[in-house]
């Protein structure tokens, strides 16, 4: 059920790039309980000039490894679910491929569960 977007700077080899995407599914499923094979995950790779961020911004030192990922999913869970999927994915992508902490930028967005079609023009969860 949760689409993942993932933006970061071009250059990142393949393997960088698996390394991200299985970071973040895995947090998804420990954090969020996503069942497996529900994996609908997105990367587009940015060059310099248009991958825009504050370096400081409330007080987080983040450079050039900056990884933004943003999840759509049904709404409905906790904060202390909410603050574990973070959680989980920053320490995911530090361990592999060793994205900094402080480079872990994720955004959640929930909607109802009638907001999706996962094919055949069908509503499957509505």
């Amino acid at each position: 059920m949760p689409l993942v977007r993932i933006s970061l700077r071009r250059g990142k080899s393949p393997a960088h790039l698996t390394a991200i995407r299985n970071g973040v599914y895995k947090g998804m499923r420990e954090a969020f309980n996503v069942p497996e094979n529900d994996r609908f995950i997105l990367v587009t790779q940015h060059d310099a000039e248009e991958f825009d961020y504050d370096p400081t911004y409330l007080g987080i030192a983040r450079g050039d490894d900056l990884v933004i990922v943003q999840i759509t999913c049904n709404s409905g869970r906790t904060i202390d679910q909410k603050q574990a999927l973070y959680r989980g994915i920053a320490e995911n992508l530090s361990a592999d491929p060793g994205v900094r902490s402080e480079d872990v930028f994720i955004n959640l967005v929930e909607v109802t569960k009638e907001n999706w079609s996962f094919g055949n023009g069908v509503a499957q969860y509505a």
